[in-house]
């Protein structure tokens, strides 16, 4: 797929000490210095159709913060085993059968690997004069009912990394949303998967963020669900903003990323 030629566009907001920067971009170019530069970096045989490799959001307090982006992304797709086929064994023969050129192109590939580019990616950590965030198990909760509450959203955005139609046998998509209020900010990171007759899975991570804290709140939650136990209509199954509730949690973890001791700015706003 040919990159459609547009602009690269930066936003920066500033909320209280923390710097928020968003760049939006072009589709990677399917050939060119570019595109072999990126996929040097990566060990995977093959690569989504649509990599957004220049979009990308960053947080930042003093250089130390999280970033996201595709390249990082993809760094964790399995890059030697196909993961569907052995987790879902029956459901795969059961689509196969059903449509015999359903998926032909996995024998195609020079070597097994998660074509699906399923990710349990979490955000990059940013490291500044060799101080990151401390990563820790954490029993604090996001109040997502406090998130419900309206209030002004002072910066918003939507970010595509990559997305891949998988030869026309499902979606695979990875994007992430921020949210800007007066009180706090709020970002979700989405893998979303759909192999047609197999099964769907989510990825979530959702990171929260109130002024005055000196730390954000993350968790991570994998949903899935064969396909063929999903008692709804084909319109939630292919949206990725309404399937999550019929799906069965299979994987979460809580963390407190913690701001290492920096020279203390004003965190009142």
């Amino acid at each position: 797929m040919e990159a459609r030629h547009c602009k690269t566009h930066k936003e920066q907001f500033q909320f209280g000490p923390w710097t928020v920067t968003s760049v939006r971009s072009h589709i990677l170019q399917s050939e060119g210095p570019d595109r072999e530069r990126f996929e040097r970096q990566l060990q995977l045989p093959q690569v989504p159709e649509m990599i957004f490799a220049e979009n990308m959001l960053r947080i930042t307090y003093q250089g130390v913060g999280m970033e996201f982006n595709a390249l990082d992304a993809l760094k964790q797709v399995d890059c030697e085993h196909d993961l569907i086929k052995v987790a879902y064994a029956d459901q795969w023969k059961e689509a196969r059968l059903a449509n015999p050129e359903c998926c032909d192109f996995v024998k195609e590939v020079i070597k097994p690997f998660d074509w699906t580019f399923s990710t349990a990616y979490k955000g990059s950590l940013i490291t500044s004069d060799n101080q990151q965030m401390q990563v820790a198990p954490t029993n604090e909760r996001i109040d997502i009912e406090k998130l419900k509450q309206r209030e002004k959203i002072m910066f918003y955005q939507d970010l595509v990394l990559f997305e891949d139609e998988l030869a026309d046998n499902g979606c695979s998509i990875l994007n992430v949303k921020i949210r800007v209020m007066p009180s706090s900010f709020f970002v979700l990171l989405r893998f979303y998967l759909r192999v047609d007759n197999v099964l769907v899975r989510l990825n979530d991570t959702r990171l929260y963020h109130e002024t005055g804290w000196n730390y954000i709140l993350r968790e991570y939650i994998r949903k899935e669900r064969p396909i063929k136990d999903l008692q709804v209509g084909s319109h939630i199954i292919t949206d990725m903003n309404a399937i999550g509730q019929y799906l069965v949690k299979e994987e979460e973890t809580f963390e407190k990323l913690t701001l290492p001791e920096l020279t203390e700015p004003d965190v009142t706003r």
